[in-house]
């Protein structure tokens, strides 16, 4: 069924179908107005032409939306080894706003095709899998324990003596 007939309980008639349905008759009866079943067989081909021309520019529209979102996505490369912050979407639920939401580094294991990541947390033998679009690189120095990344987050630079 369709939509149409879900929401009015009766079908839907375009109006080339009773175009179409009303001219048979009219041809049949043989009233003399084949001048104006030519006329409107002109009006409805000028409208299938338009209609064609409007899907050429729909068409020609999208590969140009295209081209731009697709000339504005940051394609990241990931190796194994690399460090890399988690994007938390669980988060929003939470009332911290103020609360990060990328999660602390984690150890790129293995990069498969199709953005397939494998990560380990330091503090665990395991890895799981999560996609590349979650993932920015950690630029920071090689974390070996939370603790170590407190200290590297409140070391306060302008006092830093070496």
């Amino acid at each position: 069924m369709s939509p149409f007939r879900l929401v009015y309980r009766k079908a839907c008639h375009l109006p080339v179908e009773v175009e179409y349905k009303a001219y048979w008759p009219v041809k049949e009866c043989n009233s003399g107005l084949g001048g104006a079943g030519i006329e409107r067989k002109l009006q409805l081909e000028e409208l299938e032409c338009l209609r064609l021309e409007a899907c050429e520019n729909l068409r020609l529209y999208e590969e140009k939306v295209k081209e731009v979102h697709d000339k504005n996505i940051k394609r990241t490369e990931f190796r194994a080894g690399d460090q890399v912050f988690l994007y938390n979407s669980r988060l929003r639920l939470m009332l911290d706003k103020l609360k990060s939401r990328w999660d602390e580094p984690y150890t790129v294991e293995k990069v498969e095709p199709y953005g397939v990541v494998h990560l380990s947390h330091p503090s665990s033998p395991t890895f799981f899998k999560v996609n590349g679009h979650r993932l920015k690189l950690y630029h920071g120095a090689k974390v070996k324990n939370n603790k170590e990344l407190e200290i590297f987050l409140l070391k306060d630079p302008a006092t830093d003596e070496d």
